[in-house]
């Protein structure tokens, strides 16, 4: 392909047909070639804005043009905002005509319009309620976007997932994808912290505080969602929600932040990574989805130790896209010891219609404080009462602005300008059984993005573009604090003190077509320039500014056997790719023996590579699937050590998992079933090669049923999860056996009732918990136990660490397998929704 602009211009349909793949190839050589490189790593923070700046005008000037068009095209969307495909809109105008279409993989349709005038637009589709408009339609009528409002109760699904078939630009994997349903989100909300229960990712949390919790992926040793990443999409547009060189654990991802009525529901993509997923996704990619519109409403959850109160305003015209979610919640959590958790969130969403442009804003606030009681020696946690010391708490808050302009430049071009602001601050007080720990940061972040689409013909289009994302941290400090008295705060010793800024500049282009009725491919390419500054505060000789460069390709390609002879085959994905994880700049140089400041930089990116095939197939109404993944990944920096600032090299690992699931949909409700088999190993940990990897998940099992026609009008839900067995560390001459973490069972259970036309809803919800929460292992005092718990604590002198180091704080090997008792509960809500019924 020529790298030179090819331009066609048609004087009688006056619409530029651009060659936008020869341009954005042309744009992202230049962009990659040795010398832009440099020259792009010379520029300030603000010459990298104006590049940005001058590419979103190449980008939109290039695509400004008058569309002709002679009929009437849009775009269907579900509630949570993504496409619908096969949806069948119906056109009917005063006198009697009709049109009618069917959307396309990419929720796409296009209708003649016979002329100009009043019509009435219907749109149904499969698993959702109809919907209907009225509106003038003429040849000058913009994009239309129709958005379905509710998924039909008889057909509604918990877990949905994208059929093999259907991939497209956007989203080249097959995909989980969880649509919430209003009325049992009131009954059940997850647990505190989570705001959606995702089936086959379970999730354990410290307590019930503020602190996020992490979602366990097969075989993934997460800590906070480390490797995995997590998302807010505001119109198309991927805000990144992880949170790199966090006080409390690279990559910290946070869904605290979220009001649970404001989300439509959660997109989980086991493939990733793809060209709009970039840092994080080594292993898996979230992505939280908005609700475009929502009912006004309030409610009210609570049980025997938390309550949460839930606000949702709207326009009274229901036409109008915009809503403000507020949510004000207190609790004690899960220990013996209260935590006394107050959390106060704000979500805001407003989408514009501008004749061809369709602007979302989204607003997000969030404060949060809590007590927090600490990891306990596993089977002990009544006699120890959940914690070794009460001076434990943890603060954050956050505010969010993002936006996204979806630009309809012509029939064939779509373009995107998008942007986000984020502040952020932690301030956290922790005892991990080696004396009290402080760790605060406070950040700003920012990103843009540019992005166009050009659609070649029915079978082919390609997408380009270029983002730039900056995250600069200040104050990022450990601290640590030894005394015998729990009640009161001394002098605290500085372990680190670092400012960090984290630039992230990466062109992109993918391409998706079809190659025939059972071929389709994805093809993409993603260029990271990615620059870690590290300003020691302590030790000038340990700071650093450095450039790296890593090229993440992305290829999948999928079959589907048609109505043909081959129809008893199943659908199948096969999907290779590249990703990279931005490891915590403050533990990429190595310290000399001596610990004097001697610099040895390490790389300052985790990268890996990942093979995914899928296979589905459909017996009887039964939808089966199965994935199977193997994951490399390079050198690992294993999480700084919260008493000593230290960080281990786990070296080189590999990840294999097999999962299997079930789908059935009844007339009454749905069933859903996965189980997770995974290996994890580490190639060499502590010495010992071909080790299983310490935290991750080997087996995990996961059962939900949607019952919506029980006796006296009743929905129900029902969910069991299970965590198999989890490595911890090897053993030692004090504990000669490994430490393994014991099995953690949930069942969910949650009820609803409506009445008067549902207005009001009552609901009733438990949880039913074995086994404990947040399990590692920790170094205690030797001369701890419990039966002396309140009064001798679990501290280590000053000193005591291999190093030597007045800093380092290690007992040696007396460790223990440590974790927070689950408990189970029940608790109520009651739930008003204003106006219409729904």
């Amino acid at each position: 392909m020529s790298t030179n602009a090819t331009w066609c211009y048609d004087t009688q349909k006056h619409e530029v047909d651009t060659s936008f793949a020869e341009l954005f190839l042309f744009a992202y050589r230049l962009t990659t070639a040795n010398q832009s490189i440099e020259a792009f790593r010379k520029m300030g923070s603000q010459g990298r804005q104006i590049i940005l700046f001058l590419a979103a005008i190449f980008i939109a000037g290039s695509a400004v043009a008058q569309s002709g068009a002679t009929r009437i095209s849009g775009s269907v969307l579900d509630p949570a905002g993504m496409s619908v495909v096969g949806a069948h809109v119906e056109v009917d105008s005063v006198s009697g005509a009709r049109s009618t279409a069917t959307s396309g993989r990419d929720g796409g349709f296009s209708i003649d319009l016979p002329a100009a005038g009043k019509y009435t637009v219907r749109v149904e589709a499969e698993g959702f309620a109809p919907v209907m408009y009225k509106m003038q339609l003429n040849v000058d009528t913009p994009n239309l976007t129709l958005r379905l409002q509710k998924i039909s109760i008889a057909k509604e699904e918990i877990g949905i997932n994208a059929d093999v078939s259907q991939i497209d630009i956007a989203s080249p994997d097959p995909s989980q994808k969880i649509m919430v349903r209003e009325e049992l989100l009131d009954a059940n909300p997850g647990r505190p912290g989570a705001p959606i229960s995702i089936p086959g990712l379970p999730i354990e949390t410290a307590a019930g505080g503020i602190k996020a919790p992490q979602y366990f992926a097969p075989g993934v040793a997460g800590d906070h969602g480390e490797p995995i990443a997590q998302y807010i999409r505001v119109g198309g547009y991927l805000v990144p929600n992880n949170l790199s060189a966090n006080a409390h654990g690279n990559g910290y991802a946070d869904p605290n932040i979220y009001v649970s009525g404001a989300l439509g529901g959660v997109s989980i993509d086991d493939g990733a990574y793809n060209v709009l997923e970039g840092n994080h996704s080594l292993n898996l990619a979230a992505t939280y989805l908005l609700r475009p519109q929502l009912k006004r409403f309030v409610t009210l959850t609570g049980d025997y130790r938390d309550i949460d109160l839930t606000v949702g305003l709207a326009p009274s015209d229901p036409a109008k896209k915009a809503w403000l979610a507020l949510e004000g919640n207190y609790g004690n959590g899960l220990m013996l010891t209260l935590e006394h958790r107050k959390q106060f969130k704000g979500n805001a969403l407003r989408v514009f219609d501008r004749e061809k442009h369709e602007i979302t804003v989204f607003g997000d606030a969030y404060y949060g404080v809590s007590h927090e009681g600490n990891l306990a020696p596993v089977g002990f946690g009544m006699q120890v009462k959940d914690t070794v010391d009460r001076r434990q708490m943890d603060q954050t808050h956050t505010f969010i602005l993002a936006a996204n302009d979806q630009w309809k430049a012509t029939a064939k071009d779509e373009v995107a300008f998008s942007g986000y602001l984020r502040t952020y601050n932690l301030t956290l007080f922790s005892n991990f059984g080696e004396g009290l720990i402080r760790q605060s940061e406070f950040r700003n972040a920012q990103g843009a993005e540019v992005r166009e689409t050009h659609t070649f013909a029915s079978w082919l289009e390609m997408m380009g573009g270029v983002l730039y994302n900056e995250d600069d941290i200040r104050n990022d400090n450990l601290d640590h604090y030894l005394a015998d008295q729990p009640y009161v705060y001394g002098t605290f010793l500085k372990v680190l003190a670092n400012d960090v800024t984290i630039r992230e500049f990466a062109p992109y282009v993918a391409l998706h077509g079809d190659l025939g009725k059972h071929l389709h491919f994805y093809a993409g390419l993603r260029n990271d320039q990615v620059q870690l500054i590290n300003t020691d505060k302590m030790r000038a000789a340990y700071s650093f500014n450095e450039w790296s460069r890593f090229e993440s390709p992305k290829v999948t390609a999928t079959w589907s056997p048609g109505t043909g002879p081959t129809r008893w085959l199943p659908s199948a994905s096969i999907s290779l790719g590249q990703a990279f994880f931005t490891e915590d700049p403050r533990t990429n140089v190595a310290p000399s023996a001596s610990g004097t400041g001697a610099a040895v930089f390490a790389n300052p990116l985790e990268r890996s590579h990942s093979l995914q095939v899928v296979l589905e197939k459909e017996f009887s109404g039964t939808d089966v699937r199965v994935t199977v993944s193997r994951t490399t990944t390079t050198a690992t920096l294993a999480k700084i050590d919260p008493d000593n600032g230290s960080a281990d090299d786990l070296g080189p690992s590999t990840i294999k998992f097999l999962t299997v699931n079930v789908r059935h949909q009844f007339s009454f409700g749905s069933l859903q079933g996965i189980v997770s088999k995974a290996d994890a190993r580490l190639a060499t940990f502590n010495g010992v090669a071909d080790t299983v990897t310490p935290e991750a998940p080997r087996t995990i099992f996961d059962v939900l049923t949607t019952l919506d026609k029980l006796p006296l009008g009743l929905h129900g839900r029902g969910e069991y999860e299970y965590v198999g067995h989890k490595f911890l560390d090897v053993g030692n001459a004090a504990h000669p056996g490994q430490y393994e973490a014991i099995p953690v069972g949930e069942t969910r259970l949650a009820l609803v009732r409506s009445f008067l036309d549902g207005r009001l809803e009552l609901g009733v919800d438990g949880l039913v918990a074995r086994g404990y929460t947040g399990q590692t292992t920790e170094t205690f005092d030797p001369n701890w136990s419990v039966a002396t718990s309140s009064t001798n604590l679990p501290y280590c002198a000053a000193g005591s660490g291999p190093s030597g180091l007045a800093k380092d704080f290690d007992c040696g090997t007396v460790e223990r397998a440590v974790g927070i008792r689950m408990v189970s509960y029940i608790g109520g809500s009651i739930s008003w929704r204003f106006g219409s019924t729904r």
